[in-house]
């Protein structure tokens, strides 16, 4: 019997462009659970309305991940992109790794940040894994919302389909390289699940020991398998419309595309 992972994975979840004020503040609230209640990584003094933000956001675009059974919005993502004004101003982890990152020749204007990585605990804790925003695998003592063996199956994909939603981004805004923040054992996770990335700079303890990654996605295309391929094209067909239509297309296409 063959096993269709984007039928599956669609069967119990979607995919969305936080595209309205009321979608945004759903990736503010996930951030501010996971980040500020469940790991504890931010303060909560700051962010005294139940809604982590920060100043990239504006120039971001944020997916959600909606668990269709339990009506709620479990994880979110954000593609982090230059500002075609100030150019010379910094991505999130320039706050974290003080050094020059070795990029080749490729203009700085053709970079994003993937962050923002989030999914609440019912949906990635697991032994070993409680301590991570994303984990890597769905727990076995999951919430009775949550049931079947059919539908645990899907939950290590929550994870991956937030990449790929950002590797969507990227090609509908013809971006050609995306760095993000990652401890070793995710890497080699995405790695294994046809998301390859590499490495661009030291380790450093930041709510565990992370590096910075970049990833393209030329290379993420080349190294899916079909059931990969086939998941991509689902969610990439869902975002695309949202996404042609995004405010920030127009303002950000013509410097893209200079």
């Amino acid at each position: 019997m063959s096993y269709d992972i984007s039928q599956h994975f669609f069967n119990y979840f979607s995919l969305c462009i936080a595209d309205t004020p009321e979608l945004q503040q759903e990736v503010y609230k996930i951030r501010y659970q996971v980040y500020c209640e469940e790991l504890q990584y931010e303060p909560k003094e700051e962010f005294l309305n139940g809604m982590e933000q920060d100043i990239y956001d504006s120039r971001s675009i944020h997916c959600l991940l909606k668990h269709r059974i339990s009506d709620r919005y479990i994880g979110c993502v954000r593609l982090v992109l230059p500002d075609p004004e100030q150019l010379d101003d910094k991505f999130p982890l320039e706050e974290i790794f003080q050094h020059d990152f070795q990029l080749g020749e490729t203009e700085f204007y053709n970079y994003a940040e993937i962050s923002g990585l989030a999914i609440i605990g019912d949906f990635r804790q697991r032994q070993g894994e409680n301590t991570s925003s994303v984990g890597l695998l769905f727990a076995d003592n999951q919430p009775e919302a949550l049931p079947s063996s059919q539908e645990r199956r899907i939950y290590p994909l929550t994870l991956v389909s937030l990449y790929l939603g950002c590797t969507s981004l990227l090609m509908s805004f013809n971006i050609t390289n995306a760095l993000t923040v990652m401890e070793a054992k995710l890497s080699r996770h995405l790695r294994l699940c046809g998301i390859p990335s590499c490495l661009v700079g030291d380790f450093v303890n930041f709510h565990g020991k992370q590096a910075p990654f970049l990833l393209s996605p030329m290379n993420i295309m080349s190294s899916m398998d079909s059931d990969l391929s086939d998941l991509f094209n689902a969610i990439h067909s869902e975002l695309k419309v949202k996404i042609d239509d995004h405010p920030l297309k127009s303002k950000y296409q013509p410097l893209l595309l200079s």
